[in-house]
């Protein structure tokens, strides 16, 4: 069991969470945490009404941003003397010469003086058009068909995996941010669709030039427990293949629940701690030195 419990990716209403910032809050004291961290989808500064024609927008609109950080800010001052609170994004990567372009990068956010910044890559982007990986699974199967067909109607698992790490790595060069989120996300609905194996020796390769490009970054990599929390995984990200590497790079981690739900805040959190020691990972790292022994 963890001596003290520390959450940096926690959505709201502000973008598609369930429960109002507050709320994640009280929750957060009531289960024992010493920090939550808030960490709402953005794109800054690009709208993400140019995906409505395939979802719902789960990105927190532009007009929203200021609202967003004073209310966060204001919840900090609040409840000061239970809970250390801070403001972040969970940032998307995305560039596209029709769509624009989205950097996970300090400097892009210094309007909103955030405390952090998460990096994610949600989207994959081709000549072909763009597709959401973490999108339901029959519209990720539909968008592998439509992008990734080979001339003998299969899909280009390879290349479409390859795709979403090379976008990664992209982020990684060109951004500036604290965390980088479900670092191997591309798995969700490989489950179900089983377009790639994790066991493939192409596969194995992305995930060592990724913690590579983790370990230059200077990042802390999250072991995210969302995908446990919603019934899509029955496990965290990212693997213990991919752990181990980052573990053998010199990566730090950290235990992120994803939470978007008051009752998912330390969703599999004692799991996650046993992922990381097997490893072998003795302590977790958090932004502006939060620091938990394992």
């Amino acid at each position: 069991m963890l001596s003290q419990k520390i959450n940096f990716h926690t959505h709201s209403t502000f973008c598609d969470g369930k429960n109002s910032p507050e709320e994640m809050i009280l929750s957060a004291i009531e289960k024992g945490f010493s920090a939550l961290g808030f960490s709402s989808h953005c794109m800054y500064p690009i709208d993400p009404k140019f995906y409505t024609p395939e979802d719902s927008i789960w990105h927190i609109p532009p007009e929203n941003i200021k609202s967003y950080s004073t209310e966060i800010l204001r919840l900090k001052e609040k409840y000061a003397e239970k809970i250390k609170i801070y403001l972040g994004f969970e940032a998307d990567y995305f560039e596209s010469p029709e769509i624009g372009s989205a950097i996970p990068h300090k400097q892009n956010f210094s309007d909103f003086s955030p405390d952090y910044l998460i990096g994610a890559v949600h989207f994959v982007n081709t000549e072909k058009g763009f597709f959401n990986v973490d999108n339901k699974t029959e519209v990720v199967k539909e968008n592998l068909i439509k992008l990734y067909s080979k001339p003998d109607g299969k899909i280009d698992g390879k290349k479409a995996t390859c795709d979403y790490f090379e976008a990664e790595r992209l982020m990684l060069k060109k951004g500036n941010f604290d965390i980088i989120a479900h670092a191997d996300l591309i798995r969700i609905r490989n489950t179900v669709l089983h377009f790639f194996s994790e066991e493939e020796s192409w596969y194995k390769e992305q995930l060592k030039e990724t913690a590579k490009a983790i370990a230059k970054a200077g990042v802390i990599a999250e072991i995210n427990t969302g995908a446990i929390a919603r019934g899509n995984m029955d496990d965290t990200y990212p693997s213990h293949n991919f752990l181990e590497l980052l573990y053998e790079n010199g990566v730090p981690v950290c235990i992120n629940s994803d939470a978007h739900t008051t009752s998912n805040l330390d969703a599999a959190f004692d799991r996650a701690a046993e992922n990381a020691r097997r490893a072998g990972y003795t302590e977790l790292v958090y932004p502006h030195n939060n620091i938990i022994k394992l």
